[in-house]
């Protein structure tokens, strides 16, 4: 057999080695395996999955988890199912999933085409847009008062990427610098060492409400485009997206979302018990019945 020959034919062994191998690792089978599911959260999304202690995660997105979870239990027979949390940032978010440190991330990601080539998204659960959290005292009202100005976004984030380019488009040559998260990012507004911080908007009352002192603040800004959040898991595992689907489904058609949607986001939530008073979005509304996990582009 000539060498080339040989080669090929070992190359495609271990393709299909890997294949196998790849395909015996899936969701649930290794969680049922190992009687153990790891689920990741964040530490300053506020109001979807936030710290309020040195470890307690608290948040809408951090009870979408939940609610999953107990449907894992019931699929796949395991009543005292170990459950491990774990944070993550924008940044290490994707790959940690992609390579089975954990297995589900319910927090503010936004599921784009571009993600979409490394991780799968289950249904849309909020939509949202890039906008700026500035202090009010800056005289900031829009984009086009950041020329030649810092702005702060965060590491990871399709915002950075959104900013920058708006940036180059209109000329504005803003200098961006990037916190690690998001609580980060709005320090260096309150430091003074950025003049705004652009995120999506819904993060920015968040980090705001909770903020030092909230009323010297403003969230400002034509939204710049519009981006789903989504669950996010491992890509080729269509029986574990179809459990993750079948959950955010159930709760969306049984009212069970609508009365989350109105506890976090209505409503006071912890630690400092102000309301976001954010009602319903119309897209969103539209998609408790769509069901649709369609991405932004």
């Amino acid at each position: 057999m000539k060498f080339s020959t040989l080669m090929t034919a070992v190359l495609l062994t271990a393709g299909l080695l890997a294949a196998t191998s790849g395909a015996s690792a899936q969701t649930l089978k290794k969680v049922a395996d190992s009687n153990k599911i790891t689920v990741s959260y964040r530490e300053s999304s506020v109001p979807f999955s936030y710290l309020i202690g040195s470890t307690k995660a608290v948040g809408f997105s951090v009870e979408l988890t939940e609610a999953i979870i107990d449907d894992v239990r019931k699929k796949v027979k395991k009543p005292n199912l170990e459950v491990a949390y774990m944070p993550v940032t924008s940044q290490n978010r994707i790959p940690l999933l992609v390579n089975g440190t954990y297995d589900l991330e319910c927090g503010s990601t936004t599921n784009n085409t571009a993600r979409g080539k490394d991780v799968a998204f289950a249904i849309s659960h909020f939509f949202t847009g890039t906008r700026l959290l500035v202090k009010k005292s800056s005289g900031i009202k829009n984009y086009a008062d950041l020329a030649k100005k810092t702005v702060a976004s965060t590491t990871g984030t399709t915002n950075a990427q959104v900013i920058r380019k708006y940036s180059a488009d209109k000329n504005l040559d803003m200098q961006l610098i990037l916190g690690k998260d998001h609580d980060d990012s709005l320090l260096l507004v309150e430091n003074d060492r950025a003049v705004a911080f652009a995120m999506d908007d819904i993060l920015l009352f968040g980090l705001m409400a909770n903020s030092k002192n909230p009323a010297s603040l403003d969230v400002v800004g034509d939204s710049l485009q519009v981006e789903p959040y989504g669950c996010m898991l491992r890509k080729d595992d269509p029986e574990f997206k179809k459990l993750v689907d079948g959950t955010i489904s159930r709760m969306m058609k049984s009212g069970e979302f609508s009365r989350l949607y109105t506890k976090w986001f209505e409503s006071p939530i912890p630690p400092k018990g102000v309301s976001l008073n954010l009602p319903m979005s119309q897209q969103l509304k539209d998609n408790l019945k769509a069901l649709s996990d369609k991405p932004a582009m």
